[in-house]
């Protein structure tokens, strides 16, 4: 059996730490009663100050609808337990479906935004989209402050990942395409940490 996770507030000022090793992530959104959530391969850490996101969201998407409709969203973080979840939440679209009723994915409130949080994962971000109109048309890029950061001190604590042997199933996943993911590996550390 799994341990419950232990959910700590993140330094805004580390916020970015969540993302800068390259993990998939989940978006989530809702507007106007309806929710959703998509996966995403193409999401990184913009700046510190305030933290700011970059993540690309297809006009085609339901997700992308709710977004700019609300003027924001939440970036989760998934596990490797969560790879079937992720692979079905970006293989399938929310448009005629409640998803989160579909696939019995568990739900977290989030502190300032709309957005669902989903359960299960390792970090999640808060984020209300900076509108950049010419880049969300033609490069389907958001900029999302960050208002909100928390993660699993299971696996992230003092500003750090820390992924032990006994976490393997909290890994997080890394999409190299084509529907294959790796997961996050041994950690090493350099001289300037």
């Amino acid at each position: 059996m799994t341990p419950a996770p232990q959910i700590d507030t993140v330094d805004l000022a580390k916020a970015y730490r969540l993302l800068n090793h390259g993990p998939t992530v989940l978006v989530s959104s809702a507007h106007d009663g309806r929710r959703n959530v998509m996966a995403a391969a193409w999401c990184m850490p913009l700046d510190f100050d305030p933290p700011k996101l970059l993540v690309v969201i297809d006009k085609s998407t339901f997700t992308r609808e709710l977004i700019e409709a609300s003027g924001e969203f939440a970036i989760n973080v998934p596990t490797r337990a969560q790879l079937d979840l992720t692979v079905a939440v970006g293989s399938d679209s929310g448009r005629d479906h409640d998803k989160f009723a579909a696939l019995s994915i568990p739900v977290l409130a989030a502190e300032r935004v709309a957005a669902p949080l989903i359960g299960g994962c390792v970090a999640w971000l808060e984020c209300r989209v900076l509108p950049e109109a010419h880049n969300q048309s033609r490069y389907d890029l958001f900029i999302g402050e960050v208002v909100a950061a928390r993660a699993d001190r299971r696996v992230f604590s003092d500003g750090h990942w820390h992924f032990g042997p006994d976490d393997d199933a909290l890994r997080t996943l890394h999409h190299v395409a084509g529907g294959n993911f790796f997961v996050t590996g041994q950690a090493t550390a350099g001289e300037g940490r």
